[in-house]
């Protein structure tokens, strides 16, 4: 490794915290930086994926209120039960062709010159969307529906390439499907649990073997730094997203995968 453990730990819950919830990939990002430290191989993915978590937890702390009053109401309130059945059929999609495809994803997919392509194809797509988005008709994340909440789970299956993005996937879905900007990345916020959660969990299952003594404890570090840094961001991009379109972030995913793509060549 180029950089030791450690700092390489610390600068991959950085760049986690800052990107998970951003429409320009977090996973994408740390392929990329976990390259750049030297990084590589089934060990570089353990470390990409398992400090999703913090970022999981961020979701966590920051809508605790709405999760223990969706827990509450699962059996007494008609609208808690709806809003849990969308999450949980928007998540279904991706975990099918996820398992179906996660040996080949891994094998494939796990590049810097996929994921500059992934990049730059998010960006067309957020670009595109938010030129021929329909007019909004639903203000609140938990009005969304479980017919419109499989459409935004059809959309989250783009985020397996990695790149591509979970957040612009599934915002970008909630915008087709008539949310308010805002009722859009909130539910991409409640999406992230189940997904990132079974996603840590199955990959650690698979790809504990790669690890070596020592790693745990770093782990924990860079999940740690990813939990704080990304609950900064979640409200952050709550107050952009009341404001702002997605298109900066298009051109900024544009300019990076020129560039990556440009460095490899």
């Amino acid at each position: 490794m180029i950089l030791p453990l450690p700092l390489i730990a610390l600068l991959l819950g950085l760049v986690e915290g800052v990107t998970e919830f951003l429409p320009i990939s977090s996973t994408g990002h740390l392929i990329l930086v976990g390259r750049l430290c030297g990084l590589a191989g089934a060990r570089a993915e353990v470390f990409e994926i398992f400090i999703q978590l913090g970022a999981v937890v961020a979701v966590v702390v920051e809508y605790r209120a709405k999760l223990i009053a969706v827990a509450r109401g699962l059996v007494t309130s008609r609208s808690e039960r709806s809003f849990a059945m969308s999450v949980a059929v928007a998540f279904l999609p991706a975990v099918a062709i996820g398992l179906l495809t996660h040996h080949w994803i891994s094998e494939h997919l796990f590049g810097p010159r996929t994921v500059a392509a992934a990049l730059i194809a998010g960006a067309i797509a957020i670009l595109a969307v938010e030129k021929w988005k329909p007019a909004p008709t639903i203000d609140r994340a938990d009005r969304l529906g479980p017919a419109r909440a499989a459409l935004i789970g059809v959309a989250q299956c783009a985020s397996l390439w990695p790149g591509f993005s979970r957040s612009a996937a599934t915002i970008l879905g909630g915008l087709l499907c008539g949310l308010e900007r805002k009722a859009a990345t909130e539910f991409s916020f409640f999406l992230a649990i189940p997904t990132l959660g079974a996603a840590t969990v199955y990959d650690l299952w698979k790809k504990h073997d790669a690890l070596v003594p020592g790693d745990l404890a770093w782990l924990l570090v860079a999940t740690a730094v990813s939990f704080v840094v990304a609950w900064a961001s979640i409200r952050w991009l709550l107050r952009f997203v009341a404001t702002h379109d997605l298109t900066p972030f298009a051109w900024y995913r544009i300019a990076l995968g020129i560039l990556v793509l440009i460095a490899l060549q």
